[in-house]
């Protein structure tokens, strides 16, 4: 299983715009093929700071999603609200405990 962490870091007058977007498109995300979760989280300190963490079956399907015109039309909207660079980091997971 691929995790798929993405750092994004909004402006603080788009972070409504963001969630919106977020709200309308999350349940496409969990339908692509090969997902199997996703999640956002809002960092503690700074509430300009959001992470995405999605599970994929393997970096293939990642990469099939990420080359559809569904994310590049996501993606298009999304990145005007950035006030920084996106990071993104791709793990392997190795261990749950639950």
């Amino acid at each position: 299983m691929l995790v798929r962490i993405v750092k994004l870091t909004f402006h603080q007058e788009s972070i409504p715009t963001f969630l919106e977007i977020f709200e309308n498109i999350k349940h496409r995300i969990r339908a692509s093929e090969g997902c199997s979760f996703v999640e956002l989280y809002q960092d503690k300190n700074n509430d300009c700071i959001f992470f995405t963490y999605s599970y994929w079956d393997d970096e293939s399907f990642l990469n099939n999603y990420r080359d559809s015109e569904f994310f590049k039309s996501v993606w298009s909207k999304t990145k005007v609200l950035f006030a920084d660079k996106p990071e993104a980091w791709s793990v392997n997971k190795l261990d749950t405990l639950a």
